[in-house]
């Protein structure tokens, strides 16, 4: 029970303790509790605004009781340990140029097509052929999810429910994940967050063992799905290291209802169940740009194309382009000094690439600490020891 400014909550409210998160200081989110918002939302969780006030409208005072009750919590991310792996990399102001000469190291041992069976492809072979890529500033990512709302919107993936998410069935085609830094689970550095979607790698995992061929390489290094020819063996889904992939299990589209069709995206394919599905990189942006550049006789030009969670990042995050086009913002955000690949040692060579958070820490601060030199260290060793580590 929640009891704030002499009012109280009239549901009761799940609890749930984070890493993060102050002791003796709760969080409440708005938008829930609605009693006429249809057969989804009628009735979810509690009302926060039976509890605010015009004088205390962000935060305040108040009082917690146990209520003996239990429930259970629908999340698409229940680890929050890297394991000592680097997926999340924050980096020293200071200790940039030494860092990053640590990652290219690292990324030039364990990547390229010399460890791989499959030959190099051309993606200059033909007039204004293309090679799509996308970066990530994870110095600028808050968190704020507006990128996976966007995607949902845009390529028409359904609403599970709580059900569905508790058995790890969610659609969304991206995923927020957080992490924490330092050792610490009482006093974390963070959080950290970091957008992950479909790689689009190059020499992609789930390609290979898909029975049917649908999911398919295109020839400006889309990793493309062929949705009519995929009978659902869920390969892809198990090989990709990424966990992007996502299955309908269950029909979820309602084909009939008229308002229903009216909600949806024309440009994209509405999946029926039993077909796997993910990122595609907005190719149907592409292919307006595509069709509108050939009418005026010219390539699609630098930022002519807007992925769904680009154009709706608050921060600016998400780059998008041509890396055949060396003045593209997104090339040049590839040759960043921090500029990283996800899980570069399995040597997939995906087109999305991070880079590194930083952190500037004001020397003056007491509790101001000397980053160590990684002078002869191995990456992951750096990583480990890095003031972020998981």
């Amino acid at each position: 029970k929640l009891k704030y400014q002499g009012a109280e909550i009239s549901q009761n409210v799940p609890m749930w303790i984070s890493p993060g998160q102050p002791d003796d200081v709760i969080t409440i989110y708005m938008g829930y509790g609605r009693a006429k918002a249809g057969k989804i939302g009628t009735g979810l969780g509690y009302n926060a605004f039976d509890v605010r006030r015009s004088d205390a409208m962000n935060y305040g005072t108040g009082e917690i009781a146990k209520t003996g009750e239990s429930t259970t919590i629908a999340s698409t991310q229940i680890h929050f340990n890297m394991e000592e792996r680097d997926l999340i990399r924050v980096w020293e102001s200071e200790e940039v140029e030494i860092l990053a000469k640590k990652s290219a190291e690292h990324e030039k041992k364990h990547t390229g097509y010399d460890k791989s069976m499959y030959t190099p492809f051309n993606y200059s072979e033909f007039e204004w052929q293309h090679k799509w890529g996308m970066t990530i500033d994870l110095n600028n990512c808050v968190g704020c999810n507006a990128c996976v709302i966007a995607c949902q919107s845009e390529n028409n993936i359904p609403v599970v429910g709580k059900e569905q998410v508790e058995r790890s069935r969610e659609m969304h085609w991206m995923r927020i994940d957080t992490y924490y830094g330092g050792q610490d689970v009482n006093s974390p550095d963070g959080p950290h967050f970091q957008p992950v979607l479909c790689q689009q790698c190059e020499q992609a995992p789930c390609e290979v063992v898909c029975p049917v061929h649908a999911t398919v390489h295109s020839v400006e290094g889309l990793n493309d799905m062929v949705y009519n020819r995929c009978v659902g063996t869920r390969y892809c889904s198990n090989n990709c290291p990424y966990k992007v992939r996502r299955f309908n299990f269950l029909l979820y589209q309602d084909w009939n209802t008229p308002q229903y069709k009216l909600m949806r995206n024309p440009e994209v394919t509405v999946r029926s169940r039993g077909v796997m599905e993910k990122c595609t990189y907005c190719v149907q942006r592409i292919a307006a740009a595509r069709i509108e550049g050939r009418k005026e006789n010219r390539r699609i030009r630098d930022g002519e194309v807007v992925t769904a969670c680009q154009s709706v990042c608050p921060t600016e995050a998400i780059s998008f382009g041509d890396l055949n086009d060396k003045e593209s913002n997104v090339a040049k955000m590839k040759e960043d000094p921090r500029n990283y690949t996800l899980l570069a040692e399995l040597n997939t060579q995906p087109r999305t690439t991070y880079l590194a958070g930083l952190r500037n820490q004001n020397k003056e601060m007491p509790d101001y600490k000397a980053p160590k030199s990684h002078e002869g260290e191995d990456l992951n060793d750096v990583q480990k020891n890095a003031p972020v580590s998981h």
